[in-house]
C-alpha cells in the first residue's frame, strides 16, 4: 500500500470570488487530496489553511507549482511538508465563551488551559453588537484534547471559576 505524503499550505490575500476554486484545480490537477481545511474572511482578506495528501511525487510536483499559483492569484503563500497526526488517547471536549469584548480574553484562557498541559485543538473566535445595547461582544468556540487521566469534575470546576472571576460566560461539555 502507498503512503501518502502531507503538505500544509496557508494563504493570505485581498478577497475577491475564484480563489478557493484555482486553488482547488491546481491540487486535483496534481492528484492531491484536500485532506482538512479552514477558509475565512477577515475584514477584507481572504485566508486558508489546508492540508494536502497525495504520493510523494504528486505533493513535489504540487509544491513546485504552489508559487506560481500564488502570483497569479496575488496571495501570499506558506507552504510546508508535514505527517499525518497520530492517534492520541485524549478526551475531546468544546468550550463556548461569550462576554463583554476586551483585550486579552483568548490569552487569559489559552493560558488557562496551557497551564494544565491541555491541547487546544481548534479555535475561532468573533464579534458581534448586543441586540437592543449595541455593546461589543466577544464569542469563543474552541475544542480541547483532554489526557485521558484528567480529572473532569475538577476541570470543569476550576474552568467555571476562573470565568466568573472574569465575567465570561461558559460552558465546556464533551464533544458528541
Amino acid at each position: 500500500m502507498k503512503k501518502d505524503n502531507h503538505l500544509v499550505v496557508s494563504a493570505l490575500g485581498e478577497d475577491r470570488p475564484g480563489i478557493v476554486n484555482e486553488l482547488a484545480k491546481c491540487c486535483a490537477d496534481y492528484q492531491c487530496n484536500i485532506v482538512d481545511s479552514r477558509m475565512t474572511l477577515l475584514g477584507g482578506e481572504f485566508a486558508i489553511v489546508m492540508m494536502l495528501s497525495g504520493p510523494w511525487d504528486a505533493i513535489a510536483k504540487l509544491e513546485s507549482a504552489l508559487p506560481q499559483v500564488a502570483r497569479k492569484l496575488d496571495l501570499l503563500m506558506h507552504i510546508k511538508q508535514t505527517s499525518q497526526r497520530g492517534v492520541a488517547r485524549t478526551i475531546t471536549y468544546s468550550v463556548n465563551v461569550v462576554s463583554m469584548d476586551h483585550p486579552g480574553i483568548v490569552h487569559e484562557i489559552a493560558n488557562f488551559f496551557s497551564l494544565r498541559r491541555i491541547n487546544i485543538e481548534d479555535l475561532q473566535t468573533s464579534t458581534y453588537c448586543a441586540p437592543h445595547t449595541g455593546t461589543q461582544m466577544f464569542n469563543l468556540t474552541m475544542t480541547i484534547n483532554l489526557p485521558t487521566d484528567t480529572h473532569l469534575a475538577t476541570l470543569r470546576e476550576d474552568f467555571m471559576i476562573f470565568c466568573d472571576d472574569r465575567n465570561l460566560d461558559a460552558m465546556i461539555e464533551p464533544v458528541r
